[in-house]
Formats: C-alpha cells, sequence, structure tokens
C-alpha cells in the first residue's frame, strides 16, 4: 500500500529528528537533507558528498518567520524579493544565527529559499510541509558527489549516494520539480544585491 504525503513527512521527520539524513526531491533538484542546526547531521552530508566542509550550505524555510529566527537582521530587500519571486530563489543573508556552525559561510552568512507556494501535490508544497513539521530549517543541497553532475531526476541519483542515507522520499513526489538550480541573490544589510546565479 501506497503512504500517503503525510506518512511520508512523518517518517522524514523522524528520521530528521533523530540526526539522519534524508533524499527528498526538493523544488528544483533531487536533494541530500537534514537538520541545519544538527553539526554531526551536517557533517555526514558533506561526507556523503565528498564535499569539502568549507563551502556553505543551501537552507530551505516554510516562510519568513522562520527565516527571521536564524537571521539576525533580514534586510528588506530580501522581503521585497521574496514577494515578487516567481521562481525558485536562495538568497544569502548576512548575519546567521543558531544553525549548525558548518551551514554558515566563512562571512557569517547563510543561503535560505522559500519554496513556491504552489499546488498541493508538487514538491514544492511537499518541502514547505516538511519543514513546517520539522519547525527547522532543512539542508537543501543536490544529491551527488561533489563534482558530479546534479540529479535533475531521481533516476540520475546513483547507487552511493542512495545508499548512504538514511530515508528515501518515494520518487512519485518528484513530478512537478523544476529540474534546475534555483537562482542564487546575495543581500547586504543596506540593501546592496549581487547576483550570484542568474
Amino acid at each position: 500500500m501506497l503512504m500517503d504525503c503525510k506518512e511520508i513527512i512523518e517518517e522524514a521527520v523522524r528520521v530528521l529528528r533523530q540526526g539522519g539524513v534524508i533524499l527528498y526531491p526538493t523544488d528544483t533538484v533531487w536533494g541530500l537533507g537534514c537538520d541545519a542546526t544538527s553539526e554531526q547531521a551536517v557533517e555526514r552530508i558533506f561526507r556523503i558528498k565528498k564535499r569539502s566542509s568549507a563551502k556553505s550550505l543551501v537552507l530551505l524555510a516554510c516562510d519568513m518567520d522562520m527565516v527571521a529566527r536564524y537571521v539576525k537582521e533580514i534586510p528588506d530587500i530580501a522581503i521585497d524579493l521574496v514577494e515578487v519571486n516567481d521562481a525558485p530563489m536562495t538568497i544569502i543573508y548576512p548575519g546567521a544565527q543558531l544553525l549548525a556552525p558548518n551551514v554558515v559561510a566563512e562571512d557569517g552568512s547563510v543561503g535560505i529559499r522559500i519554496p513556491l507556494d504552489t499546488e498541493d501535490n508538487s514538491p514544492a508544497s511537499f518541502c514547505r510541509q516538511l519543514v513546517r513539521r520539522l519547525g527547522k530549517p532543512l539542508v537543501s543541497t543536490s544529491a551527488n558527489i561533489s563534482g558530479e553532475d546534479t540529479p535533475k531526476c531521481f533516476r540520475d541519483i546513483s547507487d552511493e549516494i542512495a545508499g548512504s542515507v538514511d530515508y528515501v522520499v518515494p520518487q512519485r513526489l518528484e513530478r512537478g520539480a523544476s529540474g534546475r538550480a534555483s537562482q542564487i541573490i546575495k543581500v547586504g544589510l543596506g540593501s546592496e544585491i549581487e547576483v550570484i546565479r542568474p
């Protein structure tokens, strides 16, 4: 019998709260996820990806209220960008707080994306519900070994990656993901904007 979305979210949250790593469809590509406040869980993701921990990771939040808990001060321009945004967009905020130190960049910034509010059965909707249920930001890094191609769909994920996580979200939930990475915009407290990835 197929699990419904609520059961899948509950199982994923159970694994995440125990410090586990999940493989899941994001609003963009397939990702590896963990509790962004757990240094040990984040370290596991770096090991799985064979990636330097000097590189920061993107996080998912369910809304701006959650972002505000983990960023010391939100620049006004960031709120404007989120309000007008109609495509997946990661914003790099200055002044991260209350997060695992290994998800934060050397300059103290952190990249956070809020999946767009879309139809109920989309990966974006699934991600928002998952993060809301977890109650904390979720790491969202592509499910590949560092330097290899980003998996646009489940069949692109290597057996090595799939075999190293604690829970794999059923692939039927990937329908509707864009298969493209988000744009990345860095904002400053003076509302400066730097486009990192268009």
